[in-house]
């Protein structure tokens, strides 16, 4: 459906709050579709293409939890496999080439990399490494990966994680370790589907619907899967407009 938001467009997982005060999807009560209607839609996208056309900046690396910067904006993570396209896909919704630095290597992000938007914007993205297969010793794929479980788990500030599944494979056992993860945290996520351009049209269907059905499965996930492509820009538009509609619901 042209101009349609997935994932924001209905909206069916009741928001409550946690203890901390971040948002937290409720269990107890009845979920109540959220719906917006298509000038809401265009009036989202639009206000996402503003945002990201801003100026978008590296601000701060954290090898660890022990030195990350101070909680201030609200921050969305990309959370994935190594290779599954975060920094392509942080590069495609900002419009630049190398604001997040991409490899053919699978695992060379290893650390928790911040990018902050225009002044007064109040978003950063923060680009995580990547879990499963890294060409380094185990001993830093592990360090890595409980770095990426210690910050799902303990940030207030972090609004929202889109988990990245490669659109070619679909959901593998590595990616259940983080949604269980998500599943424990505060923290609300929405699976997004990269490299859709590489997989043909009945395949790419039969992923978002193998991927839908075991979201079910997870109580914190949003059930509707936003699929995308970094080379040819397909769900940039909707990815934006989400997070502007996030934005819009934290401030």
């Amino acid at each position: 459906m042209p101009g349609r938001v997935p994932g924001i467009h209905v909206f069916t997982v009741l928001m409550t709050k946690d203890v901390d005060g971040r948002d937290k999807p409720g269990h107890d009560e009845q979920r109540k579709p959220l719906r917006m209607n298509a000038e809401t839609d265009a009036k989202l996208i639009e206000q996402g293409r503003k945002l990201f056309a801003g100026e978008w900046q590296f601000v701060w690396a954290s090898p660890s939890i022990e030195t990350l910067p101070p909680m201030a904006s609200v921050e969305v993570a990309f959370a994935g496999r190594s290779n599954v396209g975060k920094s392509s896909l942080i590069n495609a919704l900002t419009g630049r080439s190398a604001l997040a630095r991409t490899s053919h290597t699978p695992g060379r992000t290893q650390e928790l990399i911040f990018f902050e938007g225009p002044d007064n914007a109040g978003l950063r993205l923060v680009d995580m490494p990547g879990y499963g297969y890294a060409s380094a010793p185990k001993t830093k794929v592990a360090s890595w990966t409980k770095l990426i479980h210690q910050f799902l788990l303990g940030r207030a500030t972090l609004a929202r994680v889109y988990v990245l599944i490669d659109a070619r494979h679909g959901i593998k056992d590595v990616d259940q370790d983080v949604l269980k993860t998500l599943d424990k945290s505060a923290v609300s996520y929405q699976v997004v589907m990269t490299k859709a351009d590489q997989v043909k049209p009945a395949e790419l269907q039969k992923h978002i619907e193998e991927t839908t059905a075991a979201l079910a499965k997870h109580p914190a996930a949003f059930p509707e899967v936003l699929v995308t492509s970094s080379k040819n820009g397909t769900g940039m538009p909707e990815l934006r407009a989400a997070m502007v509609r996030l934005l819009g619901e934290r401030s």
